[in-house]
């Protein structure tokens, strides 16, 4: 781990975590956000209220990419699972990630996320930029304190906000993407399809890079 460490610079969360408001990380813990919002969800620890599936991740990942996520079916008892964890109800609909500027109320760009399964929230297919979806809004309860930052991220299931980032997407934009994006793992070919670019862009989560346009 130190060695893919050494990999990366300092990347926007880092220089987010720096120097953030300490009134505004409430923000970036899914699992105040997931109650905040009225869902169906609780810490690792607390049962849950009838036999389903539930996305189980962790409460604050500054890493993201989708680490320690998985669909899961509980019954009822959670204490088996990762300590740090939360549960929360399974949403269903398309994945989006969005990207506001809040200080002028208007979005910046849309981001759909293919999966290759539900079963797999770490390894995606690709991201493609999209047509804003009016059903994507931002809850009134995160203003005022969303105005402080001149970007920020925000990923929906269907009309579900689940997440919030005080930064932009690191994916798309100066350097990386504008309409494509599609990750390379490990042991996958670097040579790229006709339009596409690759770049070499290694990740915590077996990405070594990723075709782009």
């Amino acid at each position: 781990m130190e060695q893919i460490a050494q990999l990366y610079e300092d990347t926007a969360e880092d220089l987010l975590w720096y120097d953030i408001n300490p009134d505004h990380i409430w923000m970036l813990d899914k699992l105040i956000l997931s109650k905040k919002l009225g869902y169906i969800c609780g810490p690792v620890g607390i049962d849950v209220p009838k036999p389903n599936w539930y996305i189980v991740r962790p409460c604050v990942n500054a890493m993201g990419l989708g680490l320690g996520a998985q669909k899961i079916w509980l019954t009822k008892d959670t204490t088996f699972l990762p300590v740090g964890h939360f549960w929360c109800e399974w949403f269903e609909g398309d994945h989006h990630s969005v990207d506001y500027w809040p200080k002028y109320g208007t979005k910046a760009f849309t981001i759909q996320g293919i999966k290759y399964s539900d079963l797999d929230l770490v390894q995606w297919e690709r991201w493609i930029k999209v047509d804003d979806r009016e059903e994507q809004i931002i809850p009134k309860f995160l203003f005022p304190y969303i105005l402080d930052y001149d970007q920020i991220n925000l990923e929906y299931v269907g009309d579900k906000l689940i997440e919030v980032h005080l930064r932009p997407n690191e994916d798309f934009g100066e350097g990386k993407a504008s309409t494509e994006f599609i990750p390379v793992w490990q042991d996958q070919k670097t040579t790229p399809p006709k339009g596409y670019k690759y770049i070499k862009y290694p990740e915590y989560n077996g990405r070594i890079g990723a075709f782009i346009k």
